[in-house]
C-alpha cells in the first residue's frame, strides 16, 4: 500500500508539473531548436509503422549511445529478428542513434514520464522488454512496464557512493522502483552493493562489468579516422581536449596560449560536448587570436591554422586516433568527468582533472596499472594554478615520447582485459525474454 501510495503521489505531481515541463523544453529550445521538434514523441505518440513485441532500450545522450552501441549490435547480429527500439531523451542523443544505426532499428524519444504519455508508448508498442542503464529510473515507466508484464532489464548498472545519500532521500520512490528490475546488471561490486542497500532484490542482481570497456574500432570508425587524418596537410603534435563543457574551453585555451611558446607547430583539436555551444566556442577562440578551422565546413588544417573546433556529431572518437595526447573535459569542475577509454582504445596518453566521479572505478583500473595522468589539483585552486597543473604535464608528455607510449600502451591493456559486458547483458535479455 505504501508503494502505491509514493507512486500516485510521483504521478499526480508530474501531471501538476506538466506546464513547467513544457516550459523548460520551449527554455532549452531557445539555444537548441531541435527541442520543439518531435514533440508528439515526447507524448508518446510514436509512428504506426513501428513493429510491436520487440525490445526497447533507451540511452539516455550521446554518452550513452556511445556506451550501449556494442549491446545493440550484438543484439543486432545474434537476434535479428527481434524489433529493436532505440530511444533517447535529447536530440543530441538522437542524431547518434540515426548516425549509427540508421534503419536497423526503430527510434524515437522516449515520451515524459508522465501517465497518459508512459500509457500510449506501451500501447502503440507492446514490449516485450524495456532495457534502462546506469542509473535511467523513470518510476512511473518501470511501474507501467510491470503492471503490462513487460520484463525489466537495467544494464550497466552504476550507483556511486557520493549518489547513494541524494537516492535515499527518495528511498520512498526508488526502493520499489529498484524491487520492480527482472534484472540489474552492475559495472562493479561497489555498484552491486550500492543497488541492494538501496533495496534492490539480491537474486535479480549480477556483476557484469563496464559496457564501456567494449568499444571498438569499428569500419565506420576507421573510415572516419581516414577522412580526419586527410585534413591535416602537415605532421604534427595534437593535443585533442575532448567533451568541453562551459569553462574547460577558457582553461584550454589558457594553457594552449603557454604551450605554444615551447611548441610553435602544437595543433589544438577542441570536441565541446553541446553542439548549441559550438558558435560561442569559436568565437572564444577567435578572441584569443587563434586562427579556427571548423570541421563542418570542410576546409584543410594547415600550418597556419591553430585550433580545428569539430562542430560535427559522432566524430570524437575517430578524432582520438589522430591525437598525441588527450586531455578529458568535465573533470576540471563538477560535471564528474567523461569517458577515458575512448582514448584508450588508440593507445593515447590520456590526462584528466579532479573530479572524475562519473568514471570511479574506470579511473581506479586505469591508475592501477599507470594508465592515466590525474593532475593532483582540487576544486579550491585557483584557475591559473589548474592552468600551470595542466600545461606542464601537457608540456612534459610533448617532450618525452616515451612516456606519452607507455601511458598509452597501458590503458590499452586495461580496456583489453575488462571487455565482455555487452555479451553478458544480451545473455540475460535474451533469457528474460524466453521465460516470459
Amino acid at each position: 500500500m505504501r508503494y502505491s501510495l509514493s507512486l500516485f503521489i510521483y504521478r499526480i505531481t508530474l501531471i501538476l508539473l506538466f506546464p513547467l515541463i513544457l516550459l523548460v523544453f520551449i527554455i532549452r529550445s531557445h539555444n537548441h531548436t531541435a527541442y520543439r521538434q518531435r514533440v508528439s514523441e515526447r507524448l508518446g505518440f510514436v509512428s504506426k509503422l513501428f513493429k510491436q513485441n520487440g525490445v526497447i532500450v533507451h540511452a539516455a545522450s550521446v554518452g550513452e549511445v556511445i556506451a550501449i552501441t556494442p549491446f545493440i549490435k550484438q543484439l543486432l547480429r545474434d537476434h535479428p529478428n527481434i524489433p529493436l527500439t532505440i530511444t533517447t531523451f535529447t536530440p543530441t542523443g538522437s542524431a547518434q542513434v540515426i548516425k549509427t544505426f540508421n534503419d536497423q532499428v526503430q527510434h524515437c524519444y522516449l515520451p515524459l514520464d508522465i501517465w497518459p504519455c508512459t500509457w500510449l508508448f506501451l500501447k502503440a508498442l507492446k514490449p516485450k522488454a524495456l532495457v534502462l542503464m546506469e542509473t535511467e529510473l523513470w518510476p512511473n515507466l518501470i511501474a507501467h512496464c510491470q503492471q503490462k508484464h513487460i520484463k525489466l532489464q537495467l544494464i550497466n548498472g552504476r550507483l556511486s557512493d557520493k549518489s547513494m545519500a541524494s537516492y535515499q532521500k527518495l528511498s520512498w520512490l526508488i526502493k520499489p522502483c529498484l524491487q520492480r528490475f527482472d534484472a540489474i546488471l552492475t559495472q562493479s561490486e561497489e555498484n552491486y552493493q550500492n543497488f541492494i542497500a538501496l533495496g534492490a532484490d539480491p537474486q535479480n542482481c549480477q556483476i557484469s562489468g563496464n559496457l564501456k570497456f567494449d568499444l571498438q574500432i569499428n569500419p565506420d570508425v576507421a573510415s572516419k579516422q581516414q577522412v580526419l587524418e586527410q585534413c591535416i596537410t602537415e605532421q604534427r603534435q595534437i593535443w585533442l581536449v575532448a567533451s568541453t563543457h562551459p569553462g574547460d574551453e577558457q582553461l584550454t585555451l589558457d594553457c594552449f596560449t603557454t604551450l605554444r611558446k615551447e611548441h610553435p607547430t602544437l595543433l589544438l583539436i577542441l570536441v565541446p560536448r553541446h553542439p548549441e555551444r559550438f558558435e560561442s566556442i569559436f568565437q572564444l577562440c577567435q578572441q584569443h587570436q587563434f586562427h579556427t578551422v571548423k570541421r563542418s565546413e570542410h576546409n584543410s588544417v594547415t600550418i597556419q591554422d591553430d585550433i580545428w573546433l569539430i562542430d560535427t556529431l559522432g566524430e570524437l572518437l575517430p578524432a582520438c586516433a589522430l591525437a598525441d595526447i588527450v586531455t578529458m573535459g568535465g573533470s576540471f569542475s563538477t560535471i564528474g568527468g567523461h569517458n577515458p577509454l575512448e582514448p584508450a582504445l588508440f593507445k593515447k596518453a590520456v590526462i584528466v582533472g579532479h573530479d572524475m566521479a562519473n568514471f570511479k572505478e574506470v579511473l581506479n583500473q586505469l591508475q592501477q596499472q599507470h594508465g592515466i595522468v590525474q593532475l593532483n589539483t582540487r576544486p579550491s585552486n585557483s584557475a591559473d594554478e589548474i592552468t600551470s597543473a595542466l600545461s606542464n604535464k601537457v608540456n612534459q608528455l610533448l617532450v618525452d615520447r616515451s612516456a606519452r607510449n607507455k601511458l598509452g600502451e597501458n590503458a590499452y591493456k586495461v580496456v583489453k582485459a575488462n571487455q565482455g559486458a555487452s555479451e553478458k547483458s544480451v545473455i540475460a535479455l535474451v533469457q528474460l525474454i524466453d521465460n516470459q
